[in-house]
């Protein structure tokens, strides 16, 4: 079963490119592969379809319209940029030690690789199943991402 979910999340990041996103284009994914009703997102959205498929080729789009469009398809958009940061942004290990107890900005964990998929990673390494580099690029690991884990889980 865990191996079944490790596999199912390493296969979406096959298919997701979280470096250079097209936010239209996976909307577009999306609408398509769930076969989801253009005419029920239109009226929703209260716009044309003409103006949905503007969408389908813009690169960017409004964060409120983001917030409605994650609700009518029932995906989180947002979380496509919240991977790009956990992925690509520097981490800051002081942040949350920074911040003031009292303080009303919320504090989020960087790490969003589970156990099973450091662990998955690691015996494809392991077993000399693919190389550092074949990982990197397949999965979209970042390099010193990938290296770290090898110094911390390497036993």
């Amino acid at each position: 079963m865990v191996l079944q979910v490790v596999t199912l999340i390493v296969l979406f990041f096959l298919v997701m490119n979280f470096k250079e996103i097209h936010i239209g284009e996976l909307i577009r994914k999306i609408v398509k592969e769930d076969q989801l009703d253009p005419y029920k997102i239109c009226s929703y959205l209260e716009i044309s379809e003409t103006e949905l498929t503007k969408m389908y080729h813009s690169k960017s789009l409004e964060s409120e319209l983001l917030l409605k469009l994650s609700k009518v398809i029932k995906y989180d958009l947002f979380r496509v940029y919240s991977q790009h940061l956990l992925f690509y942004a520097p981490t800051n290990n002081n942040q949350q030690t920074s911040r003031k107890s009292d303080s009303e900005i919320p504090v989020f964990r960087k790490s969003i690789y589970t156990k099973e998929i450091i662990d998955f990673v690691l015996e494809l390494i392991e077993n000399k199943t693919k190389t550092h580099t074949e990982i990197t690029e397949l999965y979209g690991i970042p390099k010193t991402t990938l290296h770290n884990w090898i110094k911390k889980y390497n036993k």
